[in-house]
């Protein structure tokens, strides 16, 4: 399952001398599960497992197509969904799921239609933390095409989002989140809430085939993960030998971490005076969480001090001195260990060396433990998805998932810091010059309270300009060369006070301070206005006029009879 080309190499070598989360779902009621078949229209039903799978939902973008090769987790499935570059470069899949613990698996291909038959090269983020990369090479290894990763949501969403290299279309066939129980595979304290454990390998040990949880059996709730055999991994000539049993094995399947009782009831032992060993390819300067089972199944080991082991990692002493019997009290009961190291090569080796007796391992389970990255804050990432619809941004633009998560990945025309005050980034510059937006700058951008520079010019936008006035660090904002209209508010145009650079120029319909005075009134009820005056002053002249010719008329026979 090792997404990065990690090959996964058994050397169980007889070292001939040649080898030297908060939890919301009630328990009782079963795991949340979302089974995705990427790009089909309908619903289906695995025939082997009886699980359901949903048609494709859930998605930002992207197209269908035929899916060439045969999904080991659900073979009737028969499409995948591809983001061609038109789509941006950052597509997601964002599913509601309640909080809590969830392992996340992908099944990745290709084909003619969508990448014309060639490899594509992309990456994959869960929350905003990058996870998975698809490397030149990826396909030529048949595990590769599986992933998967083990995370806490605790937003009542899953966000899952796939990131262009510029090499070819990302592509997905299915897409699997599976509810695990909050404290399964538990490092200690609140760790596991910090981190993705990426799978890097699971091993059933003895195991005659690889399988899913479901098909041996595996608790509803242990997220029907893969076992691989290690039966076609021996380096050639130092094979170890499988032991296998009938009988119950007890302390298998206890909450929080449950699992198959097949992977116990099998195991590779080799001779007293030799050691076996597991390497794993990984990426160098990480550190891995490493557990392993045991359960003692022989029929000859039947007490303690019988069989006695001491594991290394990378030469290291991991676990000195493991003697199953006397850890767990009798043979057939099941044993977990696990520790965390760090390792600075690009190989991983787990050793199993004889102290006492032959030594016996049953399963083991490698996981790279990475850090959980920062996300934006909530109301920018908000602000901004509703900003994308007010402007209409076309959609080679993306603008889809985090803004500025991963860090590796953001968004096409904005610029992110960090608040380490607050934990979280922030949008510190949005440049959309000449991007073809339409639409109407809208009153949200105030929301982005710690936005610096702002360059919407050179777009078709329309409308009233929104006030920017409260957005005290703003120090560069360009609205030049659009169509806005109105007149541009008070504090808008005072913004060049305060050290503003602000160009809003070419806006044919705009006025105000720095732009032209505006007028109150339209040139038709100007023109109505005016000629109202001056006919009512002709009319008041005329009636002054009037009333004085009729006194004289008056007066002037009174003067004649004296």
């Amino acid at each position: 399952m090792d997404i990065t080309g990690a090959a996964f190499v058994v050397m169980a070598a007889i070292i001939c001398s040649v080898f030297g989360i908060p939890f919301t779902a009630a328990e009782n009621e079963g795991p949340f599960e979302v089974r995705i078949a990427c790009g089909s229209t309908v619903d289906s039903v695995a025939l082997e497992t009886g699980y359901n799978w949903s048609k494709d939902r859930g998605y930002t973008g992207g197209s269908s197509a035929p899916l060439n090769v045969t999904n080991r987790i659900a073979p009737q499935l028969n499409t995948l969904r591809y983001f061609e570059i038109t789509d941006g470069p950052d597509n997601c899949y964002n599913i509601s799921v309640p909080s809590g613990h969830y392992l996340v698996r992908f099944f990745f291909s290709f084909g003619a239609e969508d990448n014309g038959g060639r490899e594509p090269i992309f990456e994959v983020s869960l929350e905003g933390t990058l996870v998975h990369s698809l490397a030149p090479g990826w396909s030529s290894i048949d595990s590769n095409a599986y992933a998967e990763s083990l995370l806490h949501i605790t937003d009542g969403a899953a966000t899952v989002c796939f990131h262009s290299a510029g090499h070819g279309n990302p592509a997905i066939a299915s897409l699997e989140i599976l509810q695990l129980y909050v404290d399964a595979y538990n490092m200690g304290s609140s760790a596991n809430l910090n981190v993705v454990m990426r799978t890097v390998k699971r091993v059933s040990a003895g195991a005659e085939e690889s399988g899913f949880g479901s098909r041996v059996r595996g608790d509803e709730w242990g997220g029907d993960r893969h076992w691989a055999t290690d039966q076609d991994l021996f380096v050639s000539g130092c094979a170890g030998e499988a032991i296998h049993t009938l009988a119950r094995i007890s302390n298998f399947g206890n909450p929080p971490n449950v699992y198959p009782e097949a992977i116990y009831q099998s195991a590779t032992t080799i001779g007293t005076t030799s050691k076996l060993s597991y390497t794993v390819s990984v990426q160098p300067n990480q550190n891995y969480s490493v557990w392993l089972h045991f359960a003692e199944i022989h029929p000859w080991i039947t007490g303690p001090n019988m069989r006695v082991f001491d594991v290394m990692a990378n030469g290291a002493l991991l676990f000195q001195g493991i003697d199953i019997v006397k850890i767990v009290g009798e043979p057939f009961k099941a044993l977990t260990l696990n520790k965390t190291v760090m390792v600075t090569s690009s190989n991983l080796t787990i050793s199993f060396v004889a102290v006492k007796g032959p030594v016996a391992v049953n399963a083991l389970e490698v996981f790279q433990i990475i850090p959980r990255g920062y996300e934006t804050q909530d109301e920018t990432v908000w602000a901004l998805h509703d900003i994308k619809h007010s402007l209409q941004l076309p959609s080679r633009l993306g603008w889809n998932g985090d803004p500025c998560a991963p860090p590796l990945h953001p968004w096409e025309g904005v610029s992110c810091a960090f608040d380490s005050k607050a934990g979280a980034w922030f949008v510190s510059a949005v440049n959309l010059n000449n991007e073809g937006l339409r639409g109407q700058i809208g009153d949200t951008w105030p929301a982005l309270r710690k936005l610096q520079a702002l360059n919407l010019s050179n777009n078709f936008l329309e409308g009233e300009i929104s006030s920017f006035g409260n957005m005290t660090s703003l120090t560069s904002l360009l609205l030049n060369d659009n169509f806005l209209s109105g007149e541009l508010p008070g504090a808008v145009g005072a913004l060049p006070i305060r050290g503003t650079i602000m160009n809003v120029t070419n806006n044919p319909g705009l006025c105000g301070i720095g732009i032209r005075p505006c007028s109150t009134m339209p040139l038709s009820v100007k023109l109505a206005v005016t000629l109202s005056l001056t006919a009512g002053l002709i009319c008041l002249v005329g009636g002054g006029i009037f009333c004085w010719k009729r006194k004289i008329a008056i007066t002037r026979p009174h003067r004649h009879r004296k």
